[in-house]
């Protein structure tokens, strides 16, 4: 029975993802470098494309290649290992997904290429060129080793749910506990659930706060809606937060006339996330945050910090995208 089960389950994931993968089913332990254990697959001859934002053109480079070229721009070097290692695994997720997903027809933003070099949009890229001149000859020494063991380790392995791959948000801190993906995104995701996220206190962005004039603050929202009004005098007793998100983050808030996302203001103020509050003295508006960034999936200096509690990579991501499986890619190209 197993063997039948095992058979219809890799003739379902041929069917199902790109052709130029294949997932191989199970939940696994990661491929280890000692002697006396089991020796990891090549899929050194995977290929992905990318758009690089900065030349403009499509490049075709090896998915392990590109991995790690991604985890130099993503992650401080400095991180735990196995912080490291989960967040080379969520890279790897995030390329076969957006395969998956647009295939060779590419991303509409970038025709021809799934994923591209910038954090705005995709996940950020260094070349090596970039990576050097960014970090130095003491760096490179110093962390280049790590990074690739960091990637080497993992080689291959990704994460589904339901025998897909699945789209692996992250983010830099989440402030204490991270954000269903509905109450921020358009979707709900099974795996990406609201969890707490305990062990951030050394991530420098935790806490922020940024000042802002009176005018600059009812110019903003004006921007954002032309009806928009507030009585200067007493603006403190006009902003009201409505909701809150699982999370912690604003769902809406009420500012003079209007009724705003939490969203909304982050993105009308720059903000580091949608987990603030606003307070007014005088001519000074203050907002104060917690965590940097969406706040959905992987909290990266909540998994480092998981790290140092002595979480493994896998603890790590099934930690943060519930109900996930390891899975394993291998080439489906003939040699």
């Amino acid at each position: 029975m197993k063997g039948i089960f095992f058979a219809f389950i890799s003739i379902l994931v041929i069917t199902l993802l790109i052709p130029l993968f294949i997932i191989s089913s199970c939940e696994m332990q990661a491929p280890q470098r000692h002697d006396g254990v089991r020796e990891e697959i090549r899929e050194s001859d995977l290929i992905i494309h990318v758009f690089n934002h900065e030349t403009k053109e499509i490049m075709e480079l090896y998915l392990e290649e590109y991995i790690t070229q991604v985890l130099v721009a993503e992650m401080p070097a400095s991180f735990e290992m196995e912080a490291l290692k989960a967040q080379a695994v969520a890279a790897r997720t995030y390329a076969i997904w957006r395969e998956s997903t647009h295939g060779k027809a590419g991303h509409p933003s970038h025709p021809g290429a799934s994923v591209c070099t910038s954090h705005a949009h995709c996940q950020e890229w260094l070349s090596m060129e970039e990576i050097q001149n960014r970090h130095g000859k003491a760096w490179m020494e110093n962390y280049w080793d790590k990074i690739q063991e960091a990637v080497e380790s993992t080689t291959g392995i990704i994460m589904t749910y339901n025998m897909q791959p699945i789209e692996p948000l992250y983010h830099s801190t989440s402030g204490g506990k991270t954000e269903n993906s509905e109450d921020v995104f358009a979707s709900a995701q099974p795996y990406l659930r609201s969890v707490s996220s305990p062990y951030e206190e050394r991530s420098p962005v935790l806490v922020d706060q940024k000042k802002i004039t009176m005018d600059a603050f009812i110019n903003g929202l004006r921007s954002r809606d032309r009806d928009f009004t507030i009585d200067r005098r007493n603006a403190a007793s006009q902003i009201n937060i409505l909701e809150k998100n699982q999370g912690g983050s604003i769902s809406k808030i009420q500012i003079g006339n209007k009724t705003f996302t939490g969203s909304q203001i982050r993105q009308t103020f720059d903000l580091r996330s949608s987990d603030f509050t606003i307070t007014v003295s005088g001519n000074t508006v203050t907002f104060s945050t917690r965590g940097y960034g969406h706040g959905v999936g992987m909290s990266q200096w909540g998994a480092n910090g998981m790290a140092e509690q002595g979480s493994d990579f896998q603890e790590i991501l099934k930690h943060y995208y519930q109900g996930v499986t390891f899975s394993k890619l291998t080439s489906n190209r003939s040699e």
